[in-house]
């Protein structure tokens, strides 16, 4: 499910977030679907339990997951709604450029510089 590959400048708990977070955007992580505890997942790739709990608490801010205690941690609905609100930012976005005259190739531009900030 998940690589991290120690040699990768990215530390360790951001490749499992970031994987983890590709999953559940793209929908093979379905909503309601349980992740692996934090212990075995960690005892999986070897890394400190620490580590994957982090990851897990960063998926869980951006409301991507949800902990219900003992029952584990699950992909949340709260994403599907983090994904609509975007798409009406976007939309948003997008007519404010085209009213201010920017060309929807420059305020493409725009945004992909504000991501890798």
């Amino acid at each position: 499910m998940i690589t991290v590959d120690a040699d990768a400048p990215t530390p360790p708990f951001e490749q499992v977030r970031t994987q983890l977070a590709a999953r559940i955007n793209d929908r093979s992580l379905a909503v309601g679907t349980r992740l692996p505890t934090v212990r075995g997942l960690a005892a999986d790739l070897g890394l400190a339990a620490n580590t994957v709990a982090r990851a897990y608490r960063e998926l869980e801010e951006a409301g991507l997951v949800e902990t219900r205690g003992r029952a584990g941690t699950f992909v949340s609905a709260a994403g599907e709604r983090s994904r609509a609100a975007v798409q009406r930012a976007a939309g948003d976005y997008a007519a404010r450029a085209h009213a201010l005259g920017i060309s929807p190739t420059e305020a493409l531009a725009i945004v992909q510089a504000a991501l890798r900030a």
